[in-house]
């Protein structure tokens, strides 16, 4: 096991003792990848990692033990489909040396229900809970490898972005700026995560599905994307126009750029996730376009590209040294175009640094 992956386990315990976790059980997931360095094939067959405080294993199908042996040393205890996994389950279970009376235990919330069901059947006085205040907790602060890593990506994806806007020509199509993106990323070593091109009164729709619709000039763009590169993913969205601006673009765009440096302004240490949004939207309801903001200002990236903290008007999560998270303010006009300007930020020294290096101006194509 590597010196990130030893210390990791051993916060994790340390978290066990301070939320007063008798056992953790982790699925094929994110939070597997994070504590083990793992990521089991996933179907059926059940898979689980289960850290105490003085042991941790995983139960794994016999035929996958050879090939995960490469990535842990952690012990198996191994099961084949004609004996099924209970056998296997107790001798874990016995392993772990839990007290099996009323043990508080931490189910993986990404995992298959029939996964958690098995554990909760061989524990049946267990309390349980999700994994918010253990792995969550952790995962959602940061390291310096982390740090690195995003960084890495974040700045891959300011290339990424200033491609696909380049690519931008009368009658090209949202897929077809698509690919220009995506095959920015694999040439350069990374994986496409998602990509979402927008033209026009397309931009209106935030969650809108690239499609055929054709550039022409004088129309709004907004794009959305991430690849991911060295095990983290990036996400960033910009916004442009080609030929001339559509009316009112450019009001738009400063009341979005205004909003955004409120939030980052108000992301500080010991500040709540909610007072993050609250200075976003307080700059949009201003402005007279509150209605038009309809979303949550952010979420957290890390492994995930959607993973705690959430930026929301209801969060009490007080963010600390460490976290990261997007600052993604829109503004959406049904029928003429929408903006959003999509930051990522960590935690850092005390304030909230940006992890790209691309401007947040608008891009201005073929002039």
């Amino acid at each position: 096991m590597t010196a990130i992956l030893t210390t990791r386990l051993a916060n994790l315990r340390a978290r066990m003792a301070a939320t007063h976790t008798d056992l953790v059980v982790i699925g094929p997931s994110s939070h597997m990848l994070y504590l083990a360095d793992l990521a089991p094939h996933g179907d059926e067959r059940p898979v689980l990692l289960l850290v105490s405080a003085s042991f941790a294993g995983f139960l794994m199908p016999s035929l996958n033990v050879d090939s995960s042996r490469q990535h842990t040393d952690l012990p198996f205890f191994p099961w084949s489909d004609a004996e099924g996994p209970d056998a296997a389950l107790e001798q874990l279970l016995v392993a772990s040396g839990i007290d099996r009376t009323a043990p508080s235990i931490v189910l993986d919330e990404t995992m298959r229900t029939d996964f958690a069901l098995l554990v909760l059947d061989a524990l049946p006085g267990a309390t349980r809970r999700f994994t918010g205040d253990t792995v969550g907790y952790l995962r959602s602060r940061k390291d310096a490898a982390e740090y690195a890593a995003l960084k890495q990506s974040a700045v891959l994806n300011d290339a990424a972005m200033q491609a696909g806007f380049a690519a931008l020509r009368p009658g090209i199509t949202e897929r077809d700026i698509a690919t220009v993106i995506r095959e920015f990323y694999k040439a350069n070593g990374a994986t496409p995560e998602f990509t979402s091109v927008c033209f026009g009164p397309n931009g209106a729709f935030p969650h809108h599905h690239t499609g055929a619709t054709a550039l022409k000039s004088n129309d709004a763009v907004l794009i959305d994307t991430g690849g991911r590169i060295g095990g983290y993913p990036s996400d960033m969205t910009r916004v442009g126009y080609y030929g001339s601006a559509p009316e009112g673009f450019a009001e738009i765009h400063a009341i979005l750029d205004a909003a955004v440096q409120a939030a980052i302004a108000a992301a500080k240490p010991g500040s709540p996730a909610s007072a993050v949004d609250k200075a976003a939207r307080d700059v949009i309801t201003a402005a007279g376009y509150g209605p038009n903001f309809m979303h949550r200002t952010g979420h957290g990236l890390g492994i995930d590209i959607h993973e705690a903290p959430y930026i929301t008007a209801s969060s009490e999560t007080l963010l600390e040294e460490g976290m990261v998270f997007s600052i993604e303010p829109g503004i959406y006009l049904q029928g003429r175009f929408g903006q959003r300007l999509e930051e990522i930020v960590i935690i850092r020294n005390g304030v909230a640094e940006i992890l790209s290096d691309m401007p947040r101006k608008a891009v201005a194509g073929g002039l």
